[in-house]
């Protein structure tokens, strides 16, 4: 899995990228097969100042792409709720590809 972590009119810090790594080594316990993660960390300059963090994550697994953004007040915040979605994601997509049993179908012996 490699991590990167970028940052668009802001400066990423080793404290956030510390943060960050620490907070997607949760989703690579989860599922295994991710090949690549992209964060994108930014700052807009809207008007109104309480979701003007925004975080934005994709991330390549075997076949698929993933993709969320999330914005909020405070950046760390808005880390740990990009991780609960793409969280939820991966894990909706590990149980979809891991339940393909099909029920056998019973013969009638006559």
């Amino acid at each position: 899995m490699s991590l990167k972590i970028s940052g668009h009119h802001l400066e990423v810090t080793p404290a956030m990228q510390a943060y960050v790594n620490d907070k997607f080594v949760r989703i690579s316990r989860h599922f295994d097969q991710i090949g690549d993660i992209k964060v994108l960390l930014s700052i807009e300059n809207e008007k109104e100042k309480q979701r003007r963090q925004h975080a934005e994550c994709r991330i390549h697994v075997k076949g698929h792409d993933f993709f969320a953004e999330t914005a909020h007040a405070d950046l760390y915040a808005a880390v740990d709720l990009l991780v609960d979605k793409i969280d939820h994601q991966i894990g909706k997509h590990k149980t979809k590809v891991q339940e393909h049993h099909h029920m056998a179908v019973k013969r009638l012996v006559e």
